[in-house]
């Protein structure tokens, strides 16, 4: 299945936050807004890869939508419930030395800004719930396949007040479409106030006490796929929206088998703007990579992409995958004037630094600057040879340093002196070996 995606409504990203925050706003900004959270719990992946579809894959013609994709990047990552502990009961109080607390300050503006109306926090739980016990999966205390309330209606006026309204109207559209007909949804009222003081803490009941209707998603930690948790997660979402009117496009048919093929799709990432890496098929450890010694820039076309520097590697994560390992060769950055000129299957054409070209025969990258080096890694010339304006074909180049597994891709790198410049990638289309 071939995934496209059309953005015709407004998308504004926000980089100055410690998580990622995405708004599907209509032009005119109008009608009421949805905001979405993923992430609260790093192990919960259903709640952050739905986040993130819903971030790149769907266009709001109506309305407007906010989603937070990685509230807790770093537990995400770790694919831990919270390295610094349960971020979900911290919204109550927060010491001011707890690491969690610019998180908080900062999504707790967010659920109050006037413009947000109704929030959904995404989780993936425990089970199945049921309102008689039957087994350890299916019984009252599981919290799997719930929309969960605090309470049946907010406390003032809202146009949005009836809780428990809203979370049976959702409830029985989910319904309407199951996998499996025990993968039914049901709703989980707290009753916060007065039966959980656990949850008082939680972030659904602090917008519930700001006058903002909240709701908890739970998928199943117990369903055996990723794909059926985010399928369910997105059907509760788009229940929402309807019945809020936001109406929305996405560029893909909801279903399990299509979000299966989706959720392989981890994109790319630019460092520094000089270099760029597509993760389709990359091996899973890369070495000598130009880097800079501190201040490097990475930018994930993912809204899950994640750094996680550990000793002497930066680690790569798509939520809580890790899709490689950069052991650094470090350099200080160099400047080259222009872009890059190269002769590709005897077409000339210029391009850019963190680049890919397709080449089918060859490849001759023309450098008639005496103060840039190019070094084609994997090039097999004769000991001391320029390796610019030579023409390079695949059986030119040594597997071992290809960037992916099908030995395809490879690094043409520029340096002034010691200094890295940038890179471009030749990305073979077929084996001519």
């Amino acid at each position: 299945m071939k995934v496209l995606l059309f953005i015709l409504s407004i998308i504004s990203f926000s980089y100055a936050l410690p998580f990622s925050l995405v708004k599907h706003e209509t032009s005119k900004n109008e009608g009421p807004t949805l905001l979405v959270i993923g992430g609260i719990h790093g192990n919960e992946p259903g709640s952050y890869f739905a986040a993130s579809i819903l971030s790149q894959y769907y266009t709001i013609n109506k309305g407007n939508l906010w989603v937070v994709p990685n509230l807790n990047p770093m537990s995400i990552a770790m694919n831990s419930r919270g390295i610094h502990g349960d971020m979900n009961r911290k919204f109550a109080d927060i010491n001011i030395s707890d690491p969690d607390i610019k998180t908080i300050q900062e999504i707790q503006k967010i659920i109050t800004d006037p413009k947000v109306d109704l929030i959904l926090n995404l989780h993936d739980g425990h089970g199945f719930y049921r309102k008689e016990y039957k087994n350890s999966i299916f019984n009252p205390a599981a919290w799997g396949q719930t929309c969960v309330i605090d309470q049946e209606s907010l406390d003032s006026n809202h146009p949005y007040k009836d809780l428990d309204k809203i979370a049976l109207a959702v409830r029985q559209e989910v319904n309407d479409g199951l996998i499996e007909d025990h993968h039914c949804f049901a709703i989980r009222n707290t009753n916060t106030r007065l039966d959980d003081e656990a949850m008082k803490h939680s972030l659904t009941f602090f917008a519930i006490n700001h006058n903002k209707p909240a709701f908890a998603i739970e998928t199943s930690k117990n369903l055996p796929m990723l794909h059926e948790k985010v399928f369910y997660q997105l059907r509760a979402i788009e229940g929402y929206m309807r019945y809020m009117g936001i109406s929305y496009t996405r560029s893909f048919d909801l279903s399990s088998e299509n979000l299966k093929n989706i959720l392989k799709y981890d994109g790319n990432v630019t460092i520094n703007n000089t270099t760029a890496l597509n993760f389709e098929n990359l091996r899973n450890e890369l070495s000598f990579i130009p880097l800079q010694s501190e201040g490097n820039d990475f930018k994930f076309s993912h809204p899950l992409g994640f750094v996680v520097k550990t000793n002497d590697k930066y680690d790569l994560y798509i939520g809580n995958r890790k899709t490689s390992s950069l052991t650094p060769s470090f350099h200080e950055a160099g400047i080259h004037e222009g872009n890059v000129t190269i002769v590709v299957d005897n077409n000339r054409r210029n391009i850019t630094f963190a680049t890919e070209f397709l080449v089918t025969a060859d490849f001759k990258i023309i450098n008639n600057n005496q103060d840039t080096r190019v070094n084609i890694i994997g090039y097999l010339p004769k000991k001391g040879t320029e390796e610019a304006n030579m023409q390079v074909g695949l059986n030119d180049l040594d597997p071992k340093y290809s960037l992916d597994r099908d030995h395809k891709v490879y690094r043409v790198e520029f340096y002034k002196g010691n200094r890295f410049c940038g890179m471009i990638l030749a990305h073979f289309k077929q084996d001519t070996r």
